[in-house]
């Protein structure tokens, strides 16, 4: 991969790329951290930061650098406009800040898909930091023209693209700070062999996903609601689960559940139509869940 000038912002400074190397820009910085807390705080329902979980509240005013970076991330005038389009509804700053992604991490994005998640956590985590981001053959035809855009000319240079079929997963050991998986644990339970979907072996996959972080590192779990009780197969079928399931799985695995978010919840979906339904695609009630790695 071609490797180019990174720029990231970091707190109220931006890192502007010139001819003579990274120079300090505090005036566009702020501008641009400004005009993304004022974006970040209008859509409905209303973003909510740590500070307002269960139950919702008011999005307090971005006080912190953590928080800044994460808006900075979002703002960057590089990223794509279909990207941008999908901010409000994927509420992804919140989300970020929730699973406490911070400059200088080790992030593996798991099943990473078309890469919306990858390049916000590539401009995060900045140069200092690292992102792995994974998939398999399905999810490379599902996403490969967007993917191909995603990493022409040497974009995100701090990313390393992994490869790996189901239950072919291996991972460094005691590495990541945070583990992201975005809209993709309900496939846990999916079988298509006909398009290479292999019945994971979720035992298996945690276990690994475990030993890749290191101790006190965050599992972050966003996915589609089903209904309680659902069963595994509605799980397949309507890509939604039941976070009991969710909390079972991973609590078994080792995990410590460590916060819930409700930013992404919507009471008005009764979570029993598939997430591709024109009438939910894009508004489907979403849980957020944090776990943690023991220390």
């Amino acid at each position: 991969m071609c490797k180019r000038i990174f720029c990231v912002v970091m707190g109220l400074s931006l890192l502007a790329c010139t001819p003579g190397g990274l120079v300090l820009d505090p005036e566009r910085s702020a501008e641009m951290a400004g005009s993304a807390r004022e974006a970040s705080t209008q859509p409905t329902p209303p973003l909510m930061s740590e500070a307002a979980l269960k139950p919702p509240g008011a999005r307090p005013e971005a006080a912190d650098v953590a928080e800044l970076a994460v808006l900075s991330a979002l703002a960057n005038e590089e990223r794509p406009g279909a990207d941008r389009a999908r901010d409000a509804s994927r509420q992804s700053a919140a989300v970020l800040r929730f699973f406490g992604v911070t400059p200088g991490m080790t992030v593996l994005d798991l099943y990473s898909g078309g890469g919306y998640y990858t390049e916000i956590l590539s401009r995060l985590v900045g140069p200092k930091g690292r992102v792995v981001a994974h998939n398999n053959t399905p999810y490379l035809r599902f996403a490969g023209a967007e993917l191909a855009t995603r990493y022409a000319g040497g974009r995100g240079p701090n990313v390393e693209q992994l490869i790996a079929e189901n239950n072919a997963l291996s991972l460094p050991a005691a590495t990541f700070d945070v583990v992201l998986m975005t809209n993709v644990y309900h496939d846990v339970y999916l079988v298509d062999e006909q398009n290479g979907w292999a019945r994971i072996d979720a035992p298996k996959m945690l276990a690994t996903i475990l030993a890749s972080m290191r101790p006190g590192a965050v599992l972050g779990v966003v996915d589609h609601v089903a209904a309680p009780g659902s069963s595994l197969e509605q799980a397949a079928a309507l890509h939604r689960i039941d976070p009991g399931q969710i909390r079972r799985d991973l609590l078994a695995a080792g995990f410590v559940l460590d916060g819930e978010s409700d930013v992404l919840r919507n009471p008005g979906d009764d979570g029993s139509r598939p997430v591709f339904d024109p009438d939910v695609r894009g508004h489907t009630n979403q849980v957020v869940l944090r776990f943690r790695r023991p220390r």
